[in-house]
């Protein structure tokens, strides 16, 4: 018993940001998404002994997808909320700059809670696959693996997904706004 607590405090410890970063974008809020990270916990626990170190990554992945998937089913027409709490955007465009002007500040904050509305107006399956790619930094393979979607399928739906969110944001050009 001690080698799965080991394992499963390295997977938890090595997955546990990106579970939950996922299911948040997904689910739109925090109280989901710790439930779900929760859950997903609770089935590693349960299957520690079925996957080996190796497959873990797609199997966590997987699940976590497929628990989102089935909670918005039974919240289709359930709240829409969404936590603009999460300031990365901000922190990670003013990174370099100790003194952000305060109009580019505000500017940042807008657009990210804009691009945040976009990705959260695309449907589950573009909005699953641009999650996984540019937010967790999986890769197409990994990505196929995970939603068990084919290879060509999954740079499609990213094509599409981006070609709907520059549609959603064309309206806010940078020479607007600057």
């Amino acid at each position: 018993m001690e080698f799965n607590s080991a394992k499963y405090n390295f997977l938890i410890n090595k997955h546990k940001d990106k579970i939950y970063g996922y299911a948040f974008l997904m689910m739109k809020n925090k109280m989901d998404a710790d439930d779900i990270t929760q859950e997903v916990f609770i089935k590693i626990w349960q299957n520690i002994d079925r996957f080996n170190l190796l497959s873990a990554k797609a199997w966590i992945f997987r699940t976590t997808y497929n628990l989102c998937i089935d909670y918005l089913r039974k919240q289709k027409s359930a709240r829409n909320v969404f936590d603009y709490s999460n300031e990365n955007f901000l922190n990670l465009a003013s990174a370099g700059n100790s003194e952000v002007d305060p109009f580019m500040q505000a500017h940042l904050k807008f657009m990210d809670k804009k691009v945040k509305e976009a990705i959260q107006k695309l449907p589950e399956n573009l909005r699953s696959i641009l999650v996984f790619y540019e937010i967790q930094n999986m890769k197409y393979k990994e990505i196929s693996k995970v939603l068990d979607i084919p290879l060509n399928s999954i740079k499609v739906y990213l094509l599409r997904a981006r070609k709907k969110l520059r549609e959603e944001l064309k309206h806010y050009k940078q020479s607007e706004v600057l």
